[in-house]
Order: C-alpha cells, then sequence, then structure tokens
C-alpha cells in the first residue's frame, strides 16, 4: 500500500507519522515540488494534500496574516497533482491548506483572512486552538465519524467562502467557518477534506482524527 503525501515545510513528520500508524505495510511517497515527481501519483494508491502557507491569491491584494513570500512552485505542483489524481480516480484527503487548494482548484474562493474575531477561535498561537464542531447528518463524512459534534483543533486564519464545483460543506464551527467539505457524488470521486489537523490532534483516537486515516485506508482497499 502506498499513499502520497505532498511535501510541507510545517511539520511533516507529523503526517507521516500518523498515516503509517502502526502498520508496516504502508509505503509514503513523498510528492515535493523539488523531486518535481508528477509522475509518482500514478504509483500511489491514495493521495494526501497537507498543511503549510497560503496559497498566492490569483490577484495581487494585501492582506492581514500574509506570508513574507508565497510558494508558488508549491502551489502550482500541487494543483496538478491534484488533477492527476481525480483523473486516475486515487482516494483524496485534504488537510487545512489542501482543503483550501481542493476548494480552489474546484473553482471556489477563499476568504484571505478570517478577521480578528474569527482568528481569535481558529488562528494558531504558540499552540493549536480547539472549538467544537457541527457535523451535517445527511453526509458520508457523518457516517465516518458517527458523531453531530466534536471538538477539533484549529491553526489557520484562512477558510472557504465560495464552495467550488461538485463539493459540499459537511461540518462548520459556530462561528459559520466550513469544517469539512466532501464530494458531491462520492461514487465518482472520493474527497474528503478538513481545516483542522488531524496529525497532530492531542487525542489521536478521536473519531475526528483516527476515523480519517481509517477511511482513506479502507477505500484503497475497495
Amino acid at each position: 500500500m502506498k499513499i502520497g503525501v505532498t511535501f510541507t515545510e510545517s511539520n511533516h513528520i507529523n503526517y507521516l507519522h500518523w498515516i503509517k500508524g502502526k502498520e508496516d505495510n504502508i509505503e509514503i511517497i513523498e510528492l515535493s515540488y523539488v523531486k518535481n515527481n508528477l509522475g509518482d501519483v500514478s504509483i500511489c494508491d491514495a493521495i494526501v494534500f497537507t498543511g503549510g502557507i497560503d496559497m498566492e491569491p490569483t490577484e495581487k491584494v494585501i492582506y492581514p496574516n500574509a506570508p513574507e513570500k508565497f510558494n508558488v512552485a508549491r502551489d502550482l505542483f500541487e494543483m496538478n497533482v491534484l488533477e492527476k489524481s481525480l483523473l486516475e480516480k486515487k482516494p483524496v484527503l485534504g488537510i487545512c491548506r489542501g482543503l483550501q487548494l481542493i476548494n480552489v482548484f474546484k473553482g471556489g474562493t477563499l476568504y484571505l483572512d478570517n478577521g480578528e474575531n474569527k482568528n481569535k477561535i481558529h488562528k494558531k498561537e504558540t499552540e493549536d486552538k480547539t472549538h467544537i464542531i457541527q457535523v451535517e447528518k445527511d453526509s458520508l463524512f457523518y457516517s465516518i465519524v458517527k458523531e453531530l459534534s466534536g471538538e477539533v483543533n484549529s491553526a489557520h486564519h484562512q477558510s472557504i467562502e465560495n464552495l467550488g464545483a461538485d463539493i459540499k460543506a459537511v461540518a462548520y464551527s459556530y462561528d459559520g467557518v466550513i469544517e469539512a467539505i466532501e464530494s458531491s457524488n462520492p461514487e465518482k470521486e472520493f474527497i474528503l477534506a478538513v481545516q483542522w489537523h488531524p496529525e497532530r490532534m492531542t487525542n489521536l483516537e478521536s473519531p475526528f482524527s483516527k476515523n480519517l486515516r481509517k477511511v482513506l485506508i479502507e477505500k484503497i482497499g475497495n
């Protein structure tokens, strides 16, 4: 079993430990703009899009909490990875920036900064924030976590504004931030993405961490 994981400069090792778990038969394939190994998508059984710095906006704008420098090479490479993954019908899991990238790829838009009030709840300081999310019962995501609400961690200052094509929101924070999305046609393509970081939650046994990894592996087996 081979799972492709996009490279991030931010806590990359956490994703590897979480995905591999205790299963020795999982091989991680690092997908990186530095290696420029787009072709390796074809040998992967599933793809995980990791967190990291903001994607470069389509228009040149100045906004609060923007990075000093964008990584355009990573943006372009991961867009190509996602395109190839979907064409080859690979299961896709997006985490934080990964959720945002998937939405943008599908033609959606982002709030470039959530604003002072929401940043108090969502934006990481020295440690991740935590808050409760509400899950839509009529969703694949609910069938995975089997919880209508739960606590997740949070380390972002951007979020989805308008949803992309063939994507639906399936979990929200109480202040209206979209916390999880999935394909509106999961039989056609398996896309699941969350705004939090399941790979570094304090409780890795939480269904909002453990069950995301589990379903990705199960999709590979189907």
